[in-house]
């Protein structure tokens, strides 16, 4: 085997069959994944190069994660990344794999931004006077003006009947298309008049009559000091709103993440979690991307905990994907999920809400009037976790269904935000 030449196209079909053999459900997606582990290869490059030879460490590394593949451990954790949304993440054992579903809860949580938070703010700026308004509004008038004119001379040329025309004979200057030409002589005469009278009040506009002293002469910069008293006067222009986020149970940090990154500098977020494991994970996929602690802030704790005082009622947002598959599924999930993703992100109780109960009722805590609560839970939970909402005295419940139209999200807003004593 040492001695062998394995090319890309060998170790392909060879890694697709020994899968395939051993009940691998997408024998050759995975082994594309994993060729492009080892190699640092994009997957169409493959098919660029499937007669280049693999070196010996490419081939211990592609050895290697196939057989952690034929015990069932997800690619992600062998190939140590996954896409979400429009970034890449690291993934790791002890740290939840983001799933599709979590890409419509980051989705849900945009449209919710840009319709209640974001696009509200610059729709309230007030309109800025600029420069060449006057001038648009003037041209305006004048196209008016030159269609009246036209429309005029189109009258007149009308009226001129066959019989005028017979009576006059071929006097061009009795003609119907002499008046036509004649009107519309005069209205494009009539519109250039009209446009340099605009122009001229354009510019008398722009330069103000200059300040005369007592024997009628310029009184030199007073100009410049109207100019800049109207300039002062001027309203700035208002600050655009930052919309700040509390994640709950970052794993990852894919949905935090997400959020900042496709919405840089207009989104900041505060995620927690538990698990050491996770902040870590976090962190290093921040880094990555080369966003900030001031963008992302992740904290080490229990739920809310570490949530300072004077921060509570002051997020836009609350959003979690909390363990949520109830007590009795676990022992039904497949092999690949429940023996090697953490229990402490999946398991949710014997209903699946335990976590769920404890974030609803922080919530109105947490979120300013308005603000939204949103959370991914297990299908069979999503019509009790909405009555939860309703109990709660949240409003606009909505239930959200993922793309094999199973429901999957819940998403509330907090009219009357609580404050505790």
């Amino acid at each position: 085997m040492a001695n062998e030449i394995w090319t890309i196209k060998r170790c392909l079909e060879w890694t697709k069959e020994y899968l395939a053999e051993r009940g691998e459900e997408h024998p050759r997606l995975s082994a594309e994944w994993l060729l492009c582990a080892a190699t640092g290869l994009a997957r169409i490059d493959l098919y660029m190069r499937m007669d280049e030879t693999l070196n010996a460490a490419q081939l211990e590394t592609m050895h290697a994660a196939v057989v952690r593949r034929a015990k069932g451990e997800p690619l992600q954790y062998i190939t140590g990344s996954t896409q979400f949304r429009m970034i890449d993440v690291a993934c790791a054992p002890g740290v939840l794999i983001p799933r599709p579903e979590t890409e419509m809860l980051v989705e849900e949580v945009l449209n919710y931004l840009d319709a209640e938070v974001l696009s509200p703010e610059a729709a309230a700026r007030q309109r800025v006077e600029l420069p060449w308004n006057d001038e648009v509004e003037q041209a305006r008038k004048a196209e008016a003006a030159l269609a009246d004119e036209r429309a005029t001379a189109e009258r007149r040329a009308a009226n001129l009947t066959a019989a005028d025309e017979a009576a006059l004979g071929g006097d061009v200057l009795g003609s119907r298309a002499y008046a036509e030409e004649l009107a519309d002589r005069e209205a494009e005469e009539a519109a250039a008049q009209a446009a340099e009278a605009e122009a001229a009040e354009a510019e008398a506009m722009e330069t103000p009559e200059p300040e005369l002293d007592e024997y009628g002469i310029a009184i030199e910069g007073a100009g410049q000091e109207t100019a800049s008293a109207q300039d002062a006067a001027a309203p700035a222009p208002a600050e655009p709103r930052i919309a700040r986020v509390l994640e709950v149970g970052c794993g990852t940090g894919c949905i935090s993440l997400s959020l900042a990154w496709e919405r840089r500098g207009h989104v900041t977020c505060t995620a927690t979690d538990i698990e050491p494991r996770a902040i870590d994970l976090a962190t290093k996929n921040r880094d990555a991307l080369g966003l900030t602690a001031d963008e992302v802030a992740f904290s080490l704790t229990n739920l809310v905990s570490s949530i300072p005082r004077e921060e509570w009622g002051t997020f836009d947002v609350l959003v979690s994907n909390p363990p949520y598959i109830p007590t009795g599924v676990m022992r039904s999930l497949p092999h690949e999920v429940k023996d090697f993703e953490p229990d402490l992100a999946l398991e949710g109780g014997a209903d699946g809400l335990d976590i769920f109960r404890r974030l609803l009722n922080a919530a109105p805590y947490m979120l300013r009037a308005g603000g939204l609560f949103a959370c991914e839970l297990y299908e069979g939970a999503l019509d009790a976790a909405a009555e939860l909402c309703r109990q709660a005295g949240l409003s606009d419940v909505r239930i959200v269904h993922d793309l094999t139209d199973r429901p999957r999200i819940v998403r509330a807003i907090v009219t009357e935000p609580k404050q505790r004593i």
